[in-house]
């Protein structure tokens, strides 16, 4: 246990992966306790329709599985950059096997952050992506009640129904009705939710 705790505060990311690589797998725990919002925070701009969200997280975490076990120090990039890509291509990547028919829950999965979705962008793209993406938001926030305004904000932030309840001193169960009803809004701008 000593040596867990050692590793939480001790060692950097990169310092992490070399030991995971090496076979300790408190290292390779540790990597995946720190990403774990990360992961959460990835696979939530995608709604599964028909679909649990966890589908969706379950993926994200393989990609991180991957980042750790295949960062190369020697290449000039830090692994928390390494993991973003590896989780985002793990997610698309099951995305794109679902529209094959392979996993029918997943067939519907549409991306909240049509931003985040691509890879290819310029930097002056990526901007006015990201600038047209605010005011779509913002417009749709107006068809938003402040719940649920801010269970959306809390849901996008990666955060459980059990850690939204306890911000907006709500039950699960009404928290689960505020992106239920968030869903059925937000159909007409990003597709329909509601089919399986």
């Amino acid at each position: 246990m000593k040596h867990f705790d050692a590793l939480t505060t001790e060692y950097s990311d990169e310092a992490l992966c070399a030991k995971a690589r090496d076979g300790d797998l408190d290292a390779e725990e540790q990597l995946v306790l720190r990403y774990q919002r990360q992961v959460r925070m990835c696979a939530r701009p995608y709604f599964l329709a028909g679909g649990d969200s966890e589908d969706l997280i379950q993926e994200a975490m393989f990609g991180l599985i991957k980042a750790i076990r295949e960062f190369d120090p020697g290449r000039d990039i830090q692994f928390r950059t390494f993991a973003d890509v590896c989780i985002r291509n793990r997610i698309r990547s099951a995305i794109v096997s679902a529209s094959r028919g392979k996993h029918m829950p997943l067939n519907d999965s549409v991306p909240f952050d049509s931003v985040m979705a691509e890879s290819d962008c310029s930097p002056e793209d990526l901007f006015i992506s990201r600038e047209e993406e605010a005011e779509r938001i913002t417009q749709l926030s107006k068809c938003l009640s402040c719940l649920e305004q801010q269970v959306l904000t809390l849901f996008l932030q990666g955060l459980s129904y059990q850690e939204i309840s306890c911000h907006v001193g709500r039950s699960v169960k009404s928290v689960d009705n505020a992106v239920q009803r968030i869903r059925r809004k937000l159909a007409p701008y990003y597709g329909d939710f509601s089919k399986s």
